[in-house]
């Protein structure tokens, strides 16, 4: 993939993750690097539990970056202490 590919999979991944998550989003450059360490995170996840991605292509990648993104999001949820309202 070229790198055009990685910043569009990571801005879509990201944003969707946020949205998932309850979120408003982190950003144009925060949403890109939320869903290549997503990416990072799917792929590492899906090849440890040995399953694929339901669709090929590009939108397999987006689904598996969005998986990562999402657990990546959750983990910095419960890591990240509570803000008072």
């Amino acid at each position: 993939m070229d790198i055009v590919t990685w910043l569009i999979v990571g801005l879509i991944a990201g944003l969707l993750a946020s949205l998932a998550i309850g979120g408003v989003g982190y950003g144009l450059i925060g949403d890109i690097v939320v869903g290549i360490v997503g990416a990072v995170i799917g792929g590492w996840l899906f090849a440890r539990l040995r399953i694929a991605a339901p669709w090929g292509g590009l939108a397999g990648v987006v689904f598996v970056a969005f998986v990562g993104a999402v657990v990546l999001l959750l983990i910095l949820r419960a890591v990240r202490p509570g803000r008072a309202v």
